[in-house]
């Protein structure tokens, strides 16, 4: 891969979808958490290893919120890009909805995540990704966003490290 050139978040997207089946589910009859995770951490792999040119690792995932429960025969869609890429690392956006398989109604709106992937060579190690190039002025607010999302990250694991060097 030539990581001197870049690509757009438009070049990154994937949509996965899924027909969710009564194994999928809990025991309330709604389908299990974990595997609309799982569904997510598919999708956000795809798009970083696509990206990457290569394998790609989640590192990790942040809050992730269910606002809509997901039964048995629902075709839930997940769609992911990537919205931020730094030296080896990406942030990868996703958004969970779900449709009815058997009707024509407006897709519902089931979770959003952002995942942090990173760029492994063959044996683990990270590796360069190329720049990303927001086009868009939804790709732009995306980007600052995922910058925004990254410092904090950066300052919570900072401010856990001297919390356990202090304790």
């Amino acid at each position: 891969m030539d990581e001197s050139r870049t690509a757009a978040p438009s070049d990154t997207r994937v949509t996965l979808a899924h027909i969710m089946s009564a194994h999928d589910t809990n025991l309330l009859g709604t389908v299990h958490g974990g595997n609309i995770m799982k569904l997510v951490d598919d999708a956000a792999g795809t798009v970083a290893a696509r990206y990457s040119g290569g394998a790609a690792v989640t590192a990790s995932m942040d809050e992730m919120l269910f606002l809509s429960p997901v039964r048995v025969g629902d075709v839930v869609t997940v769609h992911a890009q990537v919205n931020w890429a730094g030296r080896t690392s990406m942030e990868v956006g996703t958004r969970v909805e779900t449709t009815r398989w058997d009707e024509l109604s407006a897709p519902v709106h089931v979770a959003s995540a952002y995942l942090v992937m990173v760029a492994v060579d063959v044996e683990g190690k990270p590796r360069a990704v190329r720049a990303l190039d927001p086009e868009t002025d939804e790709d732009q607010r995306r980007h600052r966003e995922a910058q925004i999302r990254r410092e904090h990250r950066l300052a919570r694991r900072a401010a856990i490290k001297e919390s356990r060097l202090a304790g």
